[in-house]
């Protein structure tokens, strides 16, 4: 489980914006368009698509322990948990996420 704490945490730690997401959920489609609606530095978002990995229940196991919940999709903007689809699509709607993604030098 340490690798898996050590590649999620060096993640979240290092890219401005990480999203832990599902290819086939449609809440992670809603955080990854509310994300995607601003223009972002290159390599500013990083998205784990959890589907597609071997190591999907042990990630979102340990991010139960950092956000409360393991349900994806997880977004992390500048070393923080910024909340699951409905929290980054409210973020877009009341300015918010615009503003976390400032303080986080993602944006252009």
């Amino acid at each position: 489980m340490s690798s898996i704490k050590d590649f999620a945490s060096g993640l979240i730690k290092t890219k401005p914006v990480v999203i832990f997401s599902k290819e086939y959920c449609p809440y992670c489609v809603k955080a990854k368009d509310a994300v995607r609606t601003f223009k972002l530095k290159p390599g500013a978002l990083e998205i784990v698509e959890l589907d597609k990995r071997a190591d999907c229940d042990q990630i979102q196991d340990y991010l139960k322990e950092l956000t409360g919940a393991r349900s994806v999709p997880r977004v992390f903007i500048g070393g923080k948990f910024f909340g699951g689809g409905d929290d980054t699509v409210a973020g877009l709607q009341k300015g918010t996420l615009e503003g976390e993604l400032k303080a986080a030098n993602a944006l252009e």
